[in-house]
């Protein structure tokens, strides 16, 4: 049995991390309903298994861009403010859509930097996600993009992910990407790149490898440098993540 396969065989609490490469249809720039479609599936076979589940979710400013017809173009903060306004309606319509044939049912949390790091907060916070789970609902979480300004904002949500996996006591983090691993370079830009399968520790010359997001896609603003930076949050956290 592999490594991720025990790892998920013992967790309890799963939070997944969904980036906008994966969502977002970049074509379209709308909602890759395939997709969330095979995931929730899956999602809804680890909770028949006795699993919760929690999901961190970017989307909204990539869908609320299209609604609001501001793509192929630079946004400002307060554009991408509004598209995130105007793009939540969709994300969460098109999680419920697609745990609907599931018999599950999802509810919205919006946080800040503020609402993980805060004592009062977080513990506001962490009661909500626990209430929610426990009547058996699945948490959709993201930054809340509509009031945050740049300085004061994580800006991905992959540290996001791994803060609410700490918040919601979670034994296992899984950063969803479109790309499957850490490489020794970009492999989009070097076909010599060799893929790493197992990361046992975080040294400097591993987070040299790390770069940013894909400019190709459009979409997200992370890429495996904040991967590797959640990492080391969920590790000092004692979780395992991958």
């Amino acid at each position: 049995m592999s490594h991720a396969s025990e790892a998920f065989k013992a967790a309890r609490r799963i939070v997944f991390k969904v980036g906008s490469a994966l969502l977002v249809d970049a074509e379209t720039g709308a909602a890759n309903h395939a997709w969330l479609r095979a995931f929730c599936a899956d999602a809804a076979a680890l909770r028949d298994a006795g699993k919760q589940v929690l999901v961190v979710s970017s989307g909204a400013v990539a869908l609320g861009r299209r609604r609001l017809g501001l793509t192929g173009r630079k946004t400002t903060l307060p554009e991408k403010q509004a598209a995130a306004a105007a793009g939540q309606s969709l994300l969460m319509r098109a999680w419920e859509e697609a745990f609907e044939p599931h018999g599950t049912s999802v509810a919205q949390i919006l946080l800040t930097r503020d609402d993980t790091e805060m004592r009062r907060r977080w513990l506001n916070a962490r009661a909500t996600t626990e209430t929610l789970m426990g009547l058996g609902v699945v948490p959709v979480v993201n930054e809340n993009d509509t009031v945050v300004t740049e300085e004061i904002r994580y800006g991905d949500n992959d540290r996001l992910a791994a803060r609410v996996a700490q918040m919601a006591g979670a034994d296992l983090l899984v950063l969803l990407s479109d790309i499957d691993g850490l490489y020794t370079a970009d492999p989009r830009k070097n076909p010599k790149a060799a893929h790493i399968p197992l990361v046992s520790e975080i040294t400097a010359e591993i987070a040299g490898m790390a770069e940013g997001a894909n400019a190709a896609a459009g979409v997200g603003t992370g890429g495996m440098a904040t991967k590797i930076a959640a990492a080391r949050i969920a590790r000092a956290a004692g979780l395992q993540g991958f």
